[in-house]
């Protein structure tokens, strides 16, 4: 309910607004009458009403004195002028003092209560639009921990305009030190509990890793840390002399490494980058952390690995393992039946040519298939089905004689696990959208039907749905949607008397003249033809 109050020198126009009124059913509480601009001032002070109907013409300070002085002092207050002088000149100046409305006296209660009426509406939208915008500030400041981490995700993943980032420094209120930036990439390794370990306990210690970080380089002066969408803890340094840098990354590395071991049950890998400049190509630092961390498949868990140190002691002929074993999940996850055969023969040729032992060639080999079986195990999926025989994958490897033979003998492992993993996928993909064609069957008649509830319901991104869905029925969601409103509504014509606009509100449309032109599009004729063509067949 909105707070009026009238203003109006005469007594008798403000006790017979008062009286006449229905205020209550007009959605208004008339908390008071004032005779003069002078003593509205004062009372808006006090009371803060949201509308003041006002007349012109008072003495100490009329009305368009009162209204520009209210646009001062309370600038969310309306304005309703309420006057006998029939004027195009005071009507102009009315409008200029953003008053809302400029009504002639005399006026009957029905007109006044039309106009609040309308007024009321109006304020009732600035209310909605205004909590709409209050809830989305709240929400935004709720959000704004992980916003930040996505953009510095996005910043160190992909390539980002140098406009967008300094934007996005100032407005996530990140300050360097430096031209120079470098990263710390921190991944855990090993849970250390001896009671089985329950994805709740992986993402509490994930957490506490991302605490120590924090409360060990977040307090300095130009760096941030933040956690990527693969649950690694990501720490950023900047400083202006890179060799300087790189050394205080290793320090910091070493100080957030000796914290978690203390505290925690787990073994944590960091990997240092090496150091680039803050508007080039900031990626790299990125890439450097992440490939360092990588070698901890080489090296070992709960290490510390800077990069320019392998880099510095590399030797030569050394097999690219870390690239084989990233290329054979891609090609698992994405890859044909011939693509991954093409990869195994790559695989070997490049065994070949380094001229290893068959021992050395098993080690590689065996790394290999046990990625394999972890790419299974993460979708839950046993690698064992894979196999030609009772044993498992490794000591099928191991029994194998020659190089030849392991080579056919990958082909086939390999060939299986990208045809099971598509078919299983392809399983998956039939039952979410058999799951949203249910859903869309039982919800069509609600108006709110859209794809972005039927995602929800089936937990799955709009973007892949659409795609999925259409892949799956022929159709796209609203065109499948309008075809059982449509074909639901040909039932309720041909069974039931029910009017065209009821019909439209039983299929889900809350615009009747809307379903008649979407019935027409898809039947060839409006509701009514359609039912008089049924009538005539049954006659």
């Amino acid at each position: 309910m909105y707070k009026l109050v009238i203003v109006d020198d005469e007594v008798l126009v403000r006790e017979a607004i008062k009286r006449q009124m229905n205020w209550a059913e007009l959605g208004y509480d008339c908390v008071g009458a004032c005779e003069d601009g002078i003593e509205a001032l004062a009372f808006m002070a006090r009371e803060h009403a949201d509308v003041v109907l006002t007349d012109i013409g008072m003495p100490f300070m009329d009305g368009l004195e009162l209204a520009r002085e209210l646009s001062e002092r309370h600038p969310a207050a309306k304005v309703v002028i309420l006057t006998g002088y029939d004027d195009f000149d005071y009507a102009q100046r009315a409008v200029k003092l953003q008053a809302v409305d400029y009504i002639l006296k005399p006026v009957t209660p029905d007109e006044l209560g039309g106009i609040l009426l309308k007024l009321r509406a109006q304020m009732d939208e600035e209310r909605s639009k205004a909590r709409d915008y209050e809830e989305l500030k709240r929400q935004l400041a709720e959000n704004m921990p992980l916003l930040k981490e996505r953009f510095l995700e996005r910043m160190m993943t992909a390539r980002m305009p140098e406009k967008e980032k300094r934007e996005g420094w100032q407005y996530f209120g990140t300050a360097w030190k430096g031209d120079a930036l470098i990263e710390l990439a921190m991944d855990v390794d090993e849970f250390n509990w001896a009671r089985p370990v329950t994805v709740s306990d992986q993402q509490l210690i994930r957490f506490a890793v991302f605490n120590v970080a924090q409360e060990i380089v977040g307090g300095r002066d130009g760096t941030a840390v933040f956690r990527d969408r693969e649950n690694r803890v990501l720490a950023l340094l900047s400083g202006d002399d890179p060799e300087e840098l790189e050394e205080r990354a290793l320090s910091t590395a070493e100080a957030i490494h000796r914290a978690v071991t203390a505290i925690l049950p787990a073994k944590v890998s960091i990997g240092v980058g090496c150091p680039c400049g803050m508007l080039g190509d900031v990626q790299a630092a990125h890439r450097t952390a992440l490939s360092a961390l990588e070698y901890r498949f080489v090296i070992g868990s709960g290490t510390i690995i800077r990069l320019s140190d392998l880099e510095r002691r590399k030797r030569p002929g050394m097999p690219p393992v870390i690239a084989w074993e990233s290329e054979l999940i891609t090609r698992l996850k994405t890859g044909t039946v011939d693509e991954m055969e093409d990869w195994v023969d790559g695989l070997f040729a490049d065994i070949r040519e380094q001229l290893l032992p068959i021992p050395v060639c098993r080690m590689y080999l065996q790394r290999i298939v046990l990625t394999l079986m972890h790419a299974f195990y993460e979708l839950d999926q046993s690698a064992t089905q894979l196999t030609e025989t009772a044993d498992g994958p490794v000591q099928e490897l191991e029994a194998l004689g020659s190089l030849d033979e392991t080579h056919l003998w990958m082909r086939r492992l390999c060939r299986k696990a990208v045809t099971a993993i598509r078919g299983m996928r392809e399983n998956q993909s039939v039952s979410q959208v058999a799951k949203a064609v249910e859903y869309v069957k039982r919800q069509f008649h609600d108006p709110e039907l859209s794809l972005i509830s039927t995602c929800k319901h089936i937990a799955m991104s709009p973007s892949y749905f659409s795609a999925l869905f259409k892949q799956h029925t022929g159709k796209t969601f609203i065109e499948f949607v309008t075809h059982e409103r449509m074909e639901r509504a040909k039932e309720l014509l041909g069974l039931t008397a029910m009017k065209s606009y009821e019909i439209a509100y039983e299929v889900g449309y809350s615009d009747p003249h809307y379903f008649s032109g979407a019935f027409k599009k898809h039947a060839g004729d409006t509701p009514t033809d359609y039912r008089l063509k049924l009538a005539a067949k049954k006659a």
